[in-house]
């Protein structure tokens, strides 16, 4: 689909009020084209006022409009951080459960406001221009989208930052473009995925990335923070004693652990199109209530049940990264794991010193399968060690058949 087949049609565009967004408004604006502007809140730590992007928008000539999705995207944090759903590298999903909750809504708010194509702005590249389009086809099979940097005739007119400048000025629109920026971000509440530029090249370190939600490892305090997290089935409901809803347990666990360098990961990802990408991801809260939720798994699920999960969760890792977060296969995952989930409640305390969490106590936890006079090394009324002599004869069966076969080689 290219800029000319858009007239009569309403479009709705995916914007950030940056320079992209405001030269795709403006030229279809220009060309007659029907566009509305949509911008999504979710939380975007790098933003101080979401409606700025309003006021960035507004010499374009087009009306946007702002979706609240904070809470939204607070619970999706909660279901990845249920399934432990980190990528390569172990980076925790923020951009793909992002993108799941950010076209939800606005994809919503489209329909609502009659547009029957959806613009965004990813590059021909990346993962983001998949989400976009399988998440429409997914929500609205009969909304076409609209990708201006795949368009040709666009990318004639605006082969770079520089053409697209000189475009808005003579528009008398100003362009804000300061200096060469070393790398790009995305962000949402879940966290912030740095990456191009600089960054691109893997002999130039991580730490050109100024951290946004927190500060480097050497940067933070130098006394352990102890912090106790209360989970139930699965969700995180109070921060050291205070009950909280998702939104506010987010907002909390991420000044927290921001505060104490956490968390910071260099990753090289394979994309959905088969290339590889390198990214430095911020996740501080994402990496606190993940880590405390460990620990109630490792005691609540047997080691078959651990298996299970184990699969589960990187089944939905890689359906979110590939932008399938509401297929089939994925609730079917997600159930599951929720069904695994209900017996983990417990508290955590946890100490975090210089980028690093460690465990300190599990308390609370009914459901737990840990019995210590099981497992000590001390005489105890729990299971007889004598008893273990039939199941070592048994295993001994299968041990001596193999090396008599002449199956074992050494």
């Amino acid at each position: 689909m290219n800029i000319s087949e858009l007239v009569g049609r309403k479009v709705g565009i995916c914007v950030s009020g940056g320079l992209d967004s405001k030269t795709v408004a403006h030229a279809l604006r220009t060309a007659g084209v029907d566009v509305l502007c949509f911008t999504a809140d979710l939380g975007q730590p790098d933003e101080d006022n979401i409606s700025g992007v309003v006021d960035k928008m507004a010499p374009t000539g087009v009306e946007t409009l702002v979706v609240d999705l904070k809470d939204d995207m607070a619970r999706g944090c909660f279901e990845v951080i249920k399934a432990q759903a980190t990528y390569d590298g172990g980076y925790w999903n923020t951009t793909g459960i992002g993108r799941a909750i950010m076209l939800e809504g606005l994809i919503k708010a489209m329909h609502d406001n009659d547009c029957n194509v959806l613009a965004h702005g990813a590059t021909g590249r990346g993962n983001d221009q998949l989400r976009f389009e399988r998440y429409t086809n997914v929500f609205e099979p009969d909304m076409d989208v609209y990708a201006p940097w795949r368009d040709a005739e666009l990318l004639e007119k605006f082969p770079g930052r520089t053409e697209m400048v000189a475009y808005l000025a003579a528009q008398g629109i100003e362009a804000e473009v300061g200096g060469k920026k070393r790398y790009s971000t995305d962000s949402n509440i879940a966290g912030l995925s740095h990456e191009a530029e600089d960054l691109e090249e893997l002999d130039v370190s991580c730490q050109i990335v100024d951290p946004i939600m927190g500060v480097w490892p050497e940067q933070a305090p130098d006394e352990v923070e102890i912090v106790t997290l209360r989970f139930e089935q699965g969700e995180c409901v109070a921060i050291n004693g205070e009950a909280m809803n998702p939104l506010q347990t987010m907002l909390a666990a991420n000044d927290i652990a921001g505060r104490n360098g956490i968390w910071m990961r260099n990753a090289l990802e394979n994309r959905v199109i088969g290339t590889k990408s390198r990214g430095v991801y911020e996740a501080p809260g994402m990496e606190l209530l993940g880590f405390g939720l460990k620990n109630v798994y490792e005691a609540t699920l047997d080691r078959r049940a651990g298996a299970l999960f184990a699969h589960l969760s990187d089944l939905v890792s890689n359906q979110l990264y590939d932008g399938r977060y509401f297929d089939p296969a994925t609730r079917a995952a997600q159930a599951a794991i929720n069904n695994l989930a209900e017996d983990a409640t417990g508290t955590v305390e946890l100490g975090l010193y210089k980028g690093n969490i460690y465990s300190r106590a599990l308390t609370d936890c009914p459901a737990s399968l840990y019995f210590p006079e099981h497992a000590s090394m001390e005489a105890s009324d729990g299971l007889n060690p004598v008893s273990s002599q039939g199941f070592a004869e048994v295993q001994s069966v299968e041990a001596k058949a193999l090396a008599n076969a002449g199956q074992i080689r050494k």
